[in-house]
């Protein structure tokens, strides 16, 4: 069965309807946009009778319930119940609206973005030139109906009267639809002008009175899910609808505005969910569809457990979602009963990741676990701090991050996270697919080049984790990170040194050949051999390191000091990167691959800040 149906309706018909409140706007609709040369082309198109495509209209009364909202500028009595939503064709409805339909200027602007109020105009005698013509014969004028020149000065045409119009054969477009009281001052002014004016309505107006719009109306019956999908997909030449901008309107419905919860307004006096979240730098990446998955998840999570209860099995178990659909299926009272809980649960996510170090959002490897993580903690409470239950989490957290598995469409992992994560708190056997699917290439480490990766962030994360010190300040690097000292990943092998050794770029761009290290000492590192410019940090006044106690420093970057101290790239390379690979293996839980590279160390044989000199 179809659920919709294709017609045609007059132009006239439709704007009256939208005028009368029959036709409105669903509250997620954005404003109306239109600049002036939009309007004149939209005119011109009508009265040459050329299509301008159809619009999309949804009928009232089914499951997608929505705030209302009038077209703009149209004004009417309070809960003005419509029979048809506009889905698309806002721009062109609202357009034709205010020109033709209203009587007041319409609030446009220049193609510069400049504010203007304008009254639109045929000149008849133009006009009646037919083709390319018509683009001439429309003329805009301030709200008092005069048109200046020369900076306001001087005024080009007045049309501030009735009389004034017809003298001067200017047609208002506001009369389009309804012009007898103009004519009826037109014939008492001129018959001669008269005439000339009805070869113009036969030719320009009736293109308007009788113009055919083409109408998708969709049946009732449609959901939610599908009016925004179908909403995305004709508007892609606009910002895409998201879903909290669809859920804002539903919640709307019941009186409930969810855009002050998140954003907070000054005027209602509502604090903002988001800004609260925001005082943990961290979570300043997180977003409304985020949020809205992880109050989805626990809302499913609860229908699931209970159908478990009830000894539903198979299909017949509402399942864990975090998918679009089950977003949509939300009503308020269950967004109510959970955005508290969600809210608390990203607030432990902070605390999670400090103890991960990940601090800055900027090193965020991935928001898109943030939603499921905020799910499992908020349940868990105090619970996350157990140190088993704590080293499942992070083994999932580095296997999600290491295993790259957060790019992209992740709506169904996410939900399946939360359901076996909180299952394997408990259960041992019950191990996430996250954990159990996520692998990492020994290669990929000489790959890892891009700053914006998620495992180039996730491992520098750990060898920081780990207790990484600075080359020149005595302090670990989270410590100068916590006291705000510009820090950065710089090459350990210098760039303009291994350009000179004939090191090829991919080879010492890669991690291996990188690490953090504050501004200080990349500055005094600058182009020199490692040997040179380790001997000149430890020989610095403010700096004074035994060889000892420099090379601890050293390890602490999982790099073998005895390899920088000989200049011997590839040695280095080797060793760190075995290294590196035993942090990674050591924080996913479980053993890599073999490499494909020949010259790649043996993870096993290789503990974390070896020395293979």
């Amino acid at each position: 069965m179809s659920t919709f149906d294709s017609t045609k309706r007059l132009l006239p018909e439709i704007l009256s309807d939208i005028v009368k409140g029959k036709i409105q706007l669903p509250d997620f609709q954005r404003g109306w946009v239109w600049d002036d040369d939009h309007i004149q082309s939209l005119l011109v198109s009508i009265a040459r009778s050329f299509p301008v495509g159809a619009v999309m209209l949804l009928e009232t009364g089914g499951e997608a319930r929505f705030q209302l909202r009038p077209v703009e500028g149209v004004e009417l009595p309070s809960n003005t119940n419509a029979e048809l939503l506009i889905l698309d064709g806002q721009q062109r409805l609202t357009t034709l609206t205010q020109v033709l339909a209203l009587k007041s200027a319409v609030k446009t602007r220049t193609d510069k973005g400049k504010a203007i109020e304008r009254h639109y105009y045929w000149h008849i005698p133009t006009a009646l030139e037919g083709g390319d013509r018509l683009e001439n014969a429309i003329v805009a004028v301030e709200p008092d109906r005069i048109l200046r020149s020369n900076f306001g000065r001087d005024v080009a045409l007045d049309l501030s009267s009735t009389e004034l119009e017809c003298t001067q054969m200017y047609f208002p477009c506001d009369q389009t639809l309804k012009s007898d009281l103009w004519e009826s001052a037109l014939i008492k002014i001129s018959v001669e002008k008269f005439q000339t004016y009805m070869q113009f309505r036969e030719k320009v107006l009736d293109a308007f009175r009788n113009y055919q719009l083409p109408v998708i109306q969709l049946h009732r019956s449609t959901s939610k899910e599908a009016v925004c999908l179908v909403f995305e997909k004709v508007n892609t030449g606009g910002v895409p609808l998201n879903v909290f901008e669809l859920m804002t309107a539903t919640f709307a419905a019941d009186n409930y505005n969810l855009r002050d919860d998140w954003y907070g307004s000054k005027q209602r006096k509502v604090v903002s969910r988001q800004e609260r979240m925001c005082k943990e730098p961290v979570l300043e990446q997180v977003e409304t569809t985020d949020f809205l998955q992880a109050v989805t998840m626990l809302h499913t999570l609860e229908k699931h457990n209970s159908d478990l209860a009830a000894g539903k099995k198979d299909k017949q178990v509402a399942p864990v979602s975090a998918k679009r659909a089950a977003i949509l299926d939300l009503e308020l009272a269950d967004y109510l009963k959970w955005a508290g809980t969600v809210e608390d649960g990203f607030m432990l996510v902070a605390k999670f990741l400090r103890r991960e170090h990940v601090r800055d959002p900027r090193e965020l490897p991935y928001r898109t676990q943030l939603a499921p993580l905020a799910a499992v903690l908020a349940l868990l409470k105090e619970r996350w701090l157990e140190p088993k239950i704590n080293d499942k989490l992070s083994r999932w957290y580095w296997c999600g991050v290491l295993g790259e598995l957060y790019g992209g469409a992740v709506e169904t992992r996410i939900a399946n996270d939360v359901d076996e994560l909180l299952q394997w708190v408990d259960n041992d056997t019950v191990v996430p697919r996250t954990v159990v699917e996520a692998t990492f290439s020994p290669d990929r480490l000489d790959r890892l080049q891009s700053r914006l990766s998620a495992a180039y962030k996730g491992i520098n994360m750990l060898v920081l984790r780990e207790g990484a010190k600075d080359f020149f300040w005595k302090a670990e690097i989270k410590e100068l990170d916590e006291e705000d000292i510009a820090l950065d990943i710089h090459h350990i092998f210098p760039q303009v040194w291994c350009e000179a050794k004939g090191i090829k770029r991919d080879t010492y761009n890669a991690i291996v050949n990188k690490t953090p290290i504050s501004y200080k000492a990349n500055r005094m590192i600058g182009g020199a051999a490692p040997s040179t410019y380790l001997k000149k940090l430890q020989e610095h006044k403010q700096v004074q390191l035994s060889d000892e106690a420099m090379n601890a420093l050293l390890s602490s970057h999982l790099i073998a000091p005895t390899t920088l101290r000989a200049d011997d790239f590839d040695a280095f390379y080797q060793a760190r990167k075995g290294s590196l690979l035993a942090l990674i293996a050591g924080a996913m839980g479980k053993a890599l691959p073999a490499s494909s590279n020949p010259l790649a160390a043996d993870v096993e044989s290789l503990p974390v800040g070896v020395d293979v000199d």
